[in-house]
């Protein structure tokens, strides 16, 4: 049976909206669309970033094909609540290098009433859960999974496999770093790493 909500709850109801997937699969693409689409409807907002993350701007968020929309570079998940006013819309992105707050901060701002839309790696290099991630799709109302495609056989990718030797968690790269791998292909790579 539909239960009616009430109008005024409606008007202060706030989510967490999540957008994740492997690295060249329109994660920053996605975030930049719908923020720009909450610009149109003349919604206030604000938008965060982690200040490590200096790969194309240290004042914007930038995806890789050039779309840029001013953001405010934070080195911990509680600044959000520090420098958030009364926007009715709160983008975060790469939020899978942000600390364990992160999910905290979300929720506390969807229970005030404001829109957040998280964007971030699902998965780290190695194929495991990445930071806060897993958490925050758990509490979301709403999650989308983007692929990118597999620069070996052209399937559906969702791993972002590292060129690298490193072992460091958090290593800073675009091409020259990462690609993308589906299931199978990833699979064949480490076996032969």
């Amino acid at each position: 049976m539909f239960t009616e909500i009430p109008h005024n709850s409606v008007q202060n109801a706030g989510w967490i909206e999540v957008i994740c997937g492997s690295m060249f699969s329109g994660k920053t693409e996605e975030l930049i669309r719908r923020l720009k689409r909450a610009g149109i409807a003349k919604q206030k907002m604000a938008i965060f970033k982690p200040a490590l993350d200096t790969r194309y701007s240290e004042e914007h968020v930038v995806s890789h094909d050039s779309n840029a929309v001013k953001s405010i570079a934070i080195s911990r998940s509680l600044e959000i609540l520090v420098f958030h006013d009364d926007e009715k819309v709160v983008g975060i992105d790469e939020a899978q290098f942000f600390d364990m707050d992160l999910p905290m901060v979300c929720t506390k701002l969807a229970s005030k009433g404001v829109r957040v839309i998280v964007a971030g790696l699902d998965m780290d290099f190695k194929g495991n859960p990445f930071g806060p991630m897993p958490q925050i799709m758990c509490m979301a109302e709403y999650v989308t999974k983007v692929h990118a495609i597999c620069v070996h056989c052209g399937n559906p990718a969702h791993f972002s496999h590292r060129l690298t030797h490193s072992e460091k968690l958090v290593e800073l790269g675009e091409k020259d770093v990462y690609e993308p791998l589906c299931r199978n292909c990833y699979i064949k790579d480490n076996e032969l790493a």
